[in-house]
């Protein structure tokens, strides 16, 4: 390959390029461009001056590069990266979330392949890490590929590890999984849940992000917590054995990895029409009454949850989302409206009930160009297809 060299200057400037870079599923444009920059042995900016851009890429507040950068193209831009990759536009657009969507940046009448930043947590759904083993038994090399992944699917069986979130300004790619298999037995377990919300015509997004709500909050609240020890212990692990000299950053890079055995389950339980029988029971059903604290519903989702001493902590949780949810189920059953300015649709997320994205909170970073989008953060809306691809 002599002629690699000059092969891959001409890259930079629109040139078809001599080697085949093929996509991940669910990967970000500019992930993919970058790779292509790495192939030939560039730097970024080198494949990036194929186009003519329209605005500067986003940082964080501290001023670096978003790892969640997404890259709009015009129709001549596609064209130009199509050449590059050597690969079929309809493979690109099958496997790129963002290809072929509209900027107002871009016309589709100019000539010139034009090319626009954008953040890709606000115009796709959450971004994550790709596992780099995964990566690197696919191209043959250890590249960084950065994708679309809901919170449901972050953990990379084959090599035990938890994908972290793109959007935080923080170094780490990935928490090591190999001493909390529960985990990934947690991930495995969604597909079923997910299957039980279709069957009783609820999104699985939407009770995936109920139950992180719930879950969130509690973990918020087992700082004073002195009967909890699984969360403590599970922390340490993915922190590597003691996360004690810097547990306030682990607690929020690990948040997501650490309780999902505990979202996954509450999920479940949500969705079981006996634990609904259980709100309604507790309620007085035909002769109402104030929710008890030692209900059967809450003590029954503690047990379910291996924590019996939960149920009445979660009964008084009032305000939090779980005690929301009761209310809906409670109000259906009785035929009576809800409070002005709220549903009684039991899956609704309350804008002060979501479960935030803690990646962001470890870093504090900026919210970017465009804010964040309620919802996107905990489950994940928008990503196509993210639930059926597996690492």
């Amino acid at each position: 390959m002599d002629n690699v060299p000059s092969t891959a200057h001409r890259v930079g400037h629109g040139h078809a390029g001599v080697f085949r870079i093929s996509p991940v599923a669910e990967e970000t444009t500019a992930s993919l461009i970058c790779r292509l920059a790495a192939r030939y042995g560039l730097q970024p900016k080198a494949v990036l001056s194929a186009w003519q851009w329209r605005n500067h890429p986003p940082r964080h507040a501290t001023g670096s590069a978003r790892a969640d950068a997404e890259v709009l193209l015009n129709a001549t831009g596609r064209h130009v990266l199509a050449g590059l990759c050597g690969v079929e536009q309809d493979v690109l657009s099958r496997a790129l979330p963002a290809w072929g969507q509209e900027d107002s940046r871009l016309r589709a009448d100019d000539a010139a392949p034009a090319a626009a930043w954008r953040i890709g947590r606000v115009l796709v759904g959450p971004v994550a890490f790709g596992c780099r083993l995964c990566a690197a038994r696919r191209t043959g090399t250890t590249v960084r590929v950065v994708r679309y992944a809901p919170r449901w699917e972050r953990v990379c069986v084959r090599h035990g590890r938890w994908l972290l979130d793109a959007d935080a300004d923080q170094p780490l790619e990935h928490l090591d999984m190999q001493g909390v298999p529960e985990v990934a037995a947690a991930q495995r377990r969604w597909t079923g849940v997910a299957r039980r919300a279709a069957r009783a015509g609820v999104e699985a997004e939407r009770v995936f992000a109920l139950a992180h709500a719930v879950v969130a909050r509690w973990w918020e609240q087992a700082r004073q917590w002195e009967r909890e020890t699984i969360w403590p212990r599970r922390l340490h692990r993915v922190a590597g054995g003691d996360a004690g000299g810097d547990l306030e950053r682990w607690r929020i890079v690990g948040r997501d990895a650490v309780v999902s055995p505990e979202v996954v389950a509450v999920a479940d339980a949500l969705l079981d029409p006996a634990m609904a029988e259980l709100v309604w029971a507790d309620s007085g059903a035909g002769r109402p009454r104030t929710l008890p604290a030692d209900g059967m519903f809450c003590r029954r989702l503690g047990e379910r949850l291996g924590r019996g001493w939960l149920g009445p902590l979660a009964a008084t949780d009032h305000g939090g989302p779980l005690i929301a949810w009761m209310g809906s189920v409670i109000r259906l059953r009785r035929g009576a409206g809800g409070p002005p300015g709220y549903d009684n649709d039991p899956w609704w997320l309350r804008q002060e009930h979501p479960g935030g994205n803690h990646g962001r909170a470890a870093a504090g970073a900026g919210q970017g160009e465009e804010g964040t989008r309620f919802g996107d953060d905990v489950a994940g809306c928008g990503t196509r297809r993210a639930a059926q691809n597996h690492h």
